[in-house]
């Protein structure tokens, strides 16, 4: 009796399996400036119903270096509770600052082919510097969601798997025009969106 109720349950259970997996996919966004052109390095956030708990990853390095006296990359998405790595790969001494809320911290000057780290427990937008070199400028945005990354050159960013219905969509750039540099609206997380900021 129990294994047939256990088939009989398992076959009741397989079409929502179904529905749960057609109910996720893509999101297209396209960010742009009031002229409509492409504004690239723009992070893009999705905060989705039903989206995926446990720990957050991203498929690129949590790594920001310092390479011919600029940050590399300029802008770096990394997981709330993220652990970063600033690897020096120049041949002058770099150091490392920031007076950003979420992360307010220094790390003392230090050399070519040296690695220094900082961790990272707090959302938000993070704007770093060099005491010595005061043109080198660098962000990092801590998010709390899987569904984030950066634009493009043609403005573009693709998020995956993403659990369809309403979903609340942030875009945090150091320019944009807004409380803390972002803009929140609500979309519905499907298909393709475009979004227009004003910028500094």
């Amino acid at each position: 009796m129990w294994t047939r109720f256990a088939f009989l349950a398992a076959l009741v259970a397989i079409p929502a399996s179904f529905a749960w997996a057609a109910s996720i996919g893509p999101v297209r966004v396209q960010v742009v400036d009031e002229r409509g052109v492409p504004v690239r390095d723009a992070v893009v956030e999705l905060n989705a119903a039903g989206g995926r708990a446990g720990r957050i990853t991203f498929p690129w390095r949590m790594a920001m270096a310092q390479r011919n006296e600029q940050f590399a990359p300029g802008t770096l998405v990394v997981a709330r509770g993220s652990t970063v790595a600033f690897p020096n790969l120049d041949k002058v001494r770099h150091s490392i600052y920031s007076f950003s809320k979420p992360a307010r911290f220094e790390i003392d000057l230090y050399g070519r082919d040296q690695t220094r780290t900082h961790t990272f427990p707090i959302a938000g937008a993070v704007a770093l510097g060099c005491n010595i070199h005061d043109e080198m400028r660098g962000y990092i945005r801590v998010v709390d969601t899987p569904f984030a990354g950066k634009t493009d050159a043609n403005g573009y960013v693709t998020l995956a798997n993403v659990p369809s219905g309403s979903a609340k969509l942030t875009v945090w750039h150091p320019r944009l025009r807004g409380p803390g540099g972002e803009m929140s609206k609500q979309i519905s997380a499907s298909g393709n969106h475009k979004v227009a900021v004003r910028l500094r």
